[in-house]
C-alpha cells in the first residue's frame, strides 16, 4: 500500500523559536501559526496564582483550548492536563490557574 502526500503543503514550527509577549503578568503567548482566512494557532503559559484581566470574550469566532500540562480554570470550573474546552463565538470567561498550566489554544476564525 503506497500512502502519497505533499509535504510541501505543510507548515511547521517550533515552541522553541515562537517569539514570546507577556499579554498579563506571567501570563506568556507565543505564537505558532496564523492562516491567511485569520485562524491562529498558539501556546498561553500561565504561572501559578495568574488570572486574565479583565473578561476574555471570543469573538469574531470561536475559541478551541486543549490543556497541555497544569489545570486550568475558566472561572468556574478546573479543567485538568488533557482536557479540551470548544468555547463558542460570543462566550467568554476568565482564564486563571492556581497551579500554572500551559495551554493549546486556535482560533479557527481569528
Amino acid at each position: 500500500m503506497t500512502t502519497e502526500h505533499n509535504a510541501l503543503a505543510f507548515e511547521c514550527s517550533s515552541l522553541d523559536d515562537a517569539p514570546v509577549r507577556e499579554i498579563f503578568p506571567g501570563i506568556r503567548l507565543r505564537p505558532l501559526w496564523s492562516g491567511e482566512n485569520g485562524a491562529k494557532a498558539h501556546v498561553l503559559e500561565m504561572d501559578p496564582g495568574t488570572c486574565w484581566e479583565g473578561i476574555d470574550v471570543h469573538e469574531p469566532g470561536p475559541e478551541e483550548v486543549f490543556v497541555v500540562a497544569g489545570i486550568f480554570n475558566d472561572g468556574q470550573r478546573d479543567f485538568p492536563a488533557g482536557s479540551f474546552i470548544h468555547a463558542p463565538a460570543g462566550s467568554s470567561h476568565v482564564p486563571q490557574t492556581t497551579t500554572g498550566c500551559t495551554l493549546f489554544v486556535f482560533y479557527p476564525e481569528g
